[in-house]
């Protein structure tokens, strides 16, 4: 199942709505950059892996409909385009990470402006393979930390929906689910969106993993009676020490499992580490419209009153004291992070 797509016959690109799951299966067609903007900023496309090829994709979306203009001034157009990629999600690094990739290409004087579409689009269509392939690393070095009659905790949506394929933490419990694993997920609904009660409940039902939905509040009770052997989750960004920011809930989460012992592990592709920051207080955390969190009803009727004050982020930080491992696609990663970074290929993480 492939979230986002280039369709060559329209030269366009196609994306799952997730706005509409789990009660219906409806694509987007995008066109150029603007409505790639609109879809990421909507969230009808999502998760860290999906937006970095989301970005790049725009970017040859807006190069194509800007084809014509002299070099020079489509080179600046597109940089306008690349910035207002960059921005529509400020805490989800892979999404600069991926505009960035393909807008090297761009600043490239040596390709002309005729072939410049082209490259652009193959280095993206690239980089969705080399999604898939990370993906499949990292769920084959996660579910080796699984064992046989598992229950595990999952935060937010890490499967497919949230990459181009496969995905992160979800990818992996799916790896060793298909591979003979019994397994039980408690999925938290990850409130104020429910990505977890709407994608991952969804993607589980269509993989047939075991699972219940509970309510985030309800995942420290399940930890304390011993009924959880692992929390896993994915990574907006990641610091160099360790520390995670991702979905608003996790840092609670992960509080509550190492309290009573249990390991609890992030799940990213080698393009979410930024090593250019030493601590996660240096990652922007996005706080996302009141209208999330307003919206809920009740047995049909509004929770509620007009004007109330809300607060809602989008993301939070978990320190890496509470973290047991990374699990990435160069495999796992143990404490100390900042010292055992070497054990990955280093030279080649993005340069931020």
């Amino acid at each position: 199942m492939r979230t986002i797509e280039w369709i060559e016959t329209s030269r366009t690109v196609r994306l799952i709505d997730q706005r509409k799951l789990p009660n219906q299966l409806e694509y987007l067609t995008i066109l150029n950059a603007e409505e790639m903007v609109r879809a990421i900023q909507t969230m009808a496309i999502r998760g860290a892996p999906a937006l970095g090829v989301a970005g790049a994709f725009g970017l040859v979306l807006e190069a194509q409909w800007a084809r014509g203009k002299r070099v020079n001034d489509l080179r600046r157009h597109l940089h306008k385009a690349a910035d207002l990629l960059s921005s529509s999600r400020p805490t989800a690094v892979n999404l600069a990470w991926g505009v960035n990739r393909v807008l090297a290409l761009v600043d490239d004087n040596s390709i002309d402006e005729p072939e410049l579409v082209e490259r652009l689009l193959a280095e993206s269509q690239l980089m969705a393979e080399e999604d898939i392939v990370t993906n499949l690393r990292m769920a084959e070095f996660g579910a080796s930390l699984i064992n046989d009659g598992d229950t595990i905790v999952h935060h937010c949506n890490t499967g497919s929906l949230a990459a181009v394929d496969w995905g992160t933490a979800l990818g992996a419990i799916r790896y060793a689910f298909e591979h003979g694993k019994k397994i039980h997920l408690l999925i938290d609904e990850t409130r104020p969106r429910f990505q977890g009660a709407r994608l991952t409940a969804w993607e589980c039902e269509l993989y047939g993993i075991p699972f219940d939905v509970i309510p985030d509040n309800a995942a420290g009770y399940f930890i304390h009676h011993g009924d959880v052997n692992k929390v896993m989750f994915g990574a907006d960004r990641v610091a160099a020490n360790g520390d995670v920011v991702n979905k608003v809930g996790t840092y609670m989460l992960s509080l509550a499992a190492f309290t009573d012992d249990v390991p609890v592990y992030p799940v990213f592709p080698f393009s979410t580490l930024d090593i250019s920051l030493t601590d996660g207080s240096k990652i922007p955390i996005e706080e996302r419209p009141a209208e999330e969190v307003t919206a809920v009803s009740y047995q049909g009727e509004t929770v509620y009153t007009m004007g109330t004050s809300v607060r809602n982020p989008a993301f939070d930080l978990t320190p890496n004291r509470l973290i047991t491992a990374w699990v990435m696609d160069q495999g796992i990663i143990y404490p100390p992070f900042s010292q055992n970074l070497s054990r990955c290929n280093y030279n080649n993480a993005p340069n931020r």
